[in-house]
């Protein structure tokens, strides 16, 4: 796979009505950063099977994506995400994973029946993830989609298994950060021009004494970073506008 493009689904209407407080983004966001990389998008839904499969097959249609699914993949009737992800990426059809089977019924012995096996019925090509927790297997498609348990202390280290794998290097990425005492307006045209390769972002901010815009850019090309960084607080000194460098956030 060329460059991922990663992507977190969160699961789970009591997120959405506060009853839960979700730890996910936020852990994905620092993980994939240390490792120089962003999300692309995050998506947080309620038990919902016709919407959970349309979010996936819209994930799935994205050239390179990667996905961390967290939640619904337990046993119980509000549990979808086992039959969503077979509807969304295969033919549809739950198939027993014998290995998933042998795992649940050796750890729980007679607990496992009649409820708990169910988490063996999983998509057609399924391959497991081993739970630090409590054994129970999550499962991963074609080694770029990854469904996972709602519940953080299992789920978080999957990813920083699955990441290991997949980002074997962090990558540098160079960040160079500016506050400008103007509105953002001012750089329309010059963001307009901004080369392939750099990320660029403007954030603006009413005070008190006036408007404040904090403009960031950055590549993983250095020289390019800081060339496209350059143009920025040239037109600045151009204006006699008063800036301040800082440190890349």
């Amino acid at each position: 796979m060329s460059e991922p493009k990663f992507f977190v689904l969160i699961i789970g209407t009591e997120i959405l009505n506060r009853r839960r407080k979700d730890a996910h983004f936020d852990f994905v966001s620092k993980v994939l950063a240390d490792k120089g990389h962003t999300l692309t998008g995050s998506f947080t839904i309620e038990d919902d099977p016709a919407l959970i499969i349309q979010t996936i097959q819209f994930i799935s249609s994205q050239e390179n994506a990667v996905l961390f699914s967290f939640g619904g993949i337990g046993s119980t009737p509000d549990d979808h995400t086992r039959k969503c992800a077979a509807v969304a990426l295969r033919e549809g059809e739950l198939v027993t994973h014998e290995e998933a089977k042998r795992i649940i019924v050796d750890t729980l012995g007679d607990r496992a029946f009649p409820y708990s096996v169910r988490m063996a019925e999983l998509p057609v090509g399924a391959t497991l993830l081993e739970n630090p927790v409590n054994k129970m297997p999550a499962f991963a498609l074609d080694e770029r989609y990854f469904f996972m348990p709602g519940f953080p202390e299992m789920s978080h280290p999957m990813v920083e298994k699955i990441l290991t794998k997949l980002i074997p290097n962090k990558r540098t990425y160079h960040r160079y950060t500016l506050t400008a005492l103007c509105k953002e307006n001012v750089f329309i045209e010059l963001m307009e021009r901004m080369p392939q390769g750099v990320e660029f972002s403007s954030l603006p901010k009413l005070y008190s004494d006036g408007w404040r815009v904090t403009i960031s850019v950055a590549s993983d090309d250095e020289a390019l970073a800081k060339e496209s960084f350059d143009k920025y607080v040239h037109l600045l000194e151009e204006k006699n506008i008063v800036y301040a460098l800082s440190d890349g956030e």
